[in-house]
């Protein structure tokens, strides 16, 4: 019995719905309809209109990025000439001697590969 109580259910659900759907489409149709060459004209208007109002809030946002980027840059505190020789010294001499040790192993390894052969 409840399976056929929940089958019944389920068809006045769907019928309720279909009832509704017709009436959404009478109300839609009893509605003024506007001509073709009408509508294409709005639509055309409409898409200017969204299009000019569309560049407006693009260039205000660059605008307000740009002046954030700059505000934010003053804030950073950067380096005197004299700390910045300083650190590129050290990258340097680093670089240097990492290429160095790199190089010993590299003959190191070349002198053993030829002891083998």
């Amino acid at each position: 019995m409840s399976k056929k109580n929940k089958n019944l259910e389920k068809q006045v659900l769907v019928s309720q719905t279909e009832e509704k759907d017709q009436d959404d489409a009478v109300k839609q149709s009893s509605e003024s309809v506007v001509p073709a060459k009408e509508e294409k004209k709005a639509a055309k208007e409409d898409k200017n209109a969204k299009n000019k109002k569309e560049k407006k809030p693009k260039e205000k946002k660059f605008r307000r990025k740009v002046r954030e980027t700059v505000s934010e840059l003053k804030k950073v505190s950067w380096p005197s000439f004299g700390e910045v020789c300083k650190k590129t010294g050290i990258v340097l001499s680093v670089v240097v001697i990492f290429g160095i040790v790199l190089f010993g192993l590299d003959v190191g390894l070349y002198y053993l590969f030829g002891l083998l052969t």
